[in-house]
């Protein structure tokens, strides 16, 4: 038998600061997973209370759950096409500005690059400005 700490649907909800009403919405939905065993016995693990944060922190920050969902596939099957932007949506952008008047914004889903990717271009980016502008004062 496994050591793993298990939890209630009033504990999960509890962690998460979500009523338990909100939790089933997200287990209905798909946006968390099935609890394990039924009725009375379904219990919960670590796995869902981490699956309720990553959801609550992404909503949170802004997105719909309809996003959440996308997102949530896209990190078990892999990249998705992006959706079509539509009036009302709301994205998460990364936004550099490398000196006044030299900005740079980028939405990282879209553009396909990861957290790590999206640093080293805005590193490339700033050490490519730094250089062309050093070169100039130099002339």
């Amino acid at each position: 038998m496994s050591d793993e700490k298990t939890f209630t649907l009033g504990e999960i909800a509890a962690l998460a600061e979500l009523p338990r009403r909100t939790v089933r919405y997200y287990i209905q939905s798909g946006l968390i997973d099935r609890p394990q065993g039924a009725g009375k016995g379904a219990y919960y693990t670590q796995r869902h209370v981490e699956q309720l944060l990553l959801v609550r922190k992404w909503q949170l920050a802004g997105l719909s759950l309809e996003r959440i969902g996308e997102l949530l596939r896209q990190q078990a099957t892999g990249p998705l096409p992006p959706t079509p932007r539509r009036p009302g949506t709301v994205e998460v952008w990364s936004h550099l500005v490398v000196a006044d008047g030299v900005e740079l914004t980028l939405e990282p889903g879209r553009a396909g690059l990861t957290p790590e990717q999206v640093r080293a271009f805005f590193r490339a980016v700033t050490q490519a400005y730094t250089q062309i502008h050093e070169s100039e004062e130099k002339e």
